[in-house]
């Protein structure tokens, strides 16, 4: 099956990666996102999936836009019988979405309809989903609204942030490609509408997204930092005003004793603060214009007290 593949971060990656080793399966291009400057040396960066398709001698496509059919001879030059498309960055136009034999073919990191939208990841852990998953689904002109396919879940525990749970949702989406080209082969691929019972939107992590509200339950607040670990990070500002992202957190045994919310109640390796109802224990952060560390070299290094607030 000649296969047009549209991706652009790690999760595309390491569906490309999936999709590149089914035997049926011949990979005809890679279109991804343009290179961008990162860092401080603002040095032009490669997309993973172009990475990838260039160690793996898959031609690559870089287009600035895919609006009013710029795409278009490139696409029928190619002639894909189908597309397959993950976490690509930017919406399809419908020559493109119309064009294969097979259709376009979408991996979804949840369990649809639940978290349509950009930050499907994110927002589970955040809002304190208990399981999660893989929904492949053929691609429409709404917003991950299209039939579905099949649906791979896994468990969402405590021990997950969103790296973690990002990096297992990547390996079961390509196989949820993997397995869709099987089904399209066999003759054997089912639509399933969706309803719009039940559904929620995922909206894009802007920075007002990420400031820690401690009034919530310890609970609340646990899933909301690692909701946002590694990245962007959930951010506070300290007792002199210096902004803190918290990296780490555990929900902690300790009586918040009817502190203030986001008052720092104890320092013993790690940083316990009350919260609405309960406390957290933050293990992690990264302080303003520092690295990564833990909470205890964090302590070591740094004047936080016990009785502090932190608050945003």
């Amino acid at each position: 099956m000649r296969i047009l593949f549209m991706g652009t971060p790690d999760f595309a990656a390491e569906c490309l990666k999936k999709v590149h080793s089914h035997p049926d399966a011949e990979i005809v291009g890679a279109v991804t996102q343009p290179d961008k400057p990162k860092g401080r040396g603002m040095k032009m960066i490669a997309p993973p999936v172009k990475v990838f398709a260039e160690e793996n001698g898959i031609p690559v496509y870089q287009p600035a836009t895919l609006k009013d059919g710029t795409f278009e001879e490139e696409l029928e030059s190619l002639d894909p019988e189908l597309i397959i498309v993950a976490a690509y960055g930017k919406i399809l136009p419908s020559y493109i979405i119309d064009y294969p034999k097979y259709g376009c073919v979408n991996a979804h990191a949840s369990l649809l309809p639940r978290h349509r939208g950009a930050a499907p990841i994110n927002r589970a852990i955040m809002e304190g989903d208990s399981v999660t998953g893989v929904t492949a689904m053929y691609m429409d002109y709404g917003l991950d609204t299209g039939d579905m396919i099949l649906k791979l879940e896994t468990d969402i525990t405590d021990d997950d942030d969103a790296g973690a749970l990002h990096d297992r949702l990547a390996e079961m989406g390509g196989e949820a490609m993997c397995r869709t080209i099987d089904m399209i082969l066999s003759g054997s691929v089912m639509r399933t509408a969706q309803s719009d019972d039940g559904a929620t939107y995922a909206a894009k992590i802007m920075k007002e997204d990420c400031k820690v509200d401690f009034t919530g339950s310890a609970r609340d607040v646990f899933n909301f930092i690692r909701g946002l670990s590694p990245y962007p990070g959930a951010i506070t500002k300290t007792q002199d005003g210096k902004l803190l992202k918290l990296t780490g957190a555990r929900i902690s045994d300790k009586n918040n004793g009817g502190a203030v919310p986001g008052t720092v109640i104890a320092l013993d390796g790690t940083i316990s603060v009350a919260c609405g109802d309960g406390a957290v224990e933050i293990t992690a952060v990264i302080p303003e214009g520092k690295g990564r560390m833990s909470a205890a070299d964090y302590i070591r290094g740094r004047k936080i007290s016990v009785g502090d607030v932190l608050s945003i």
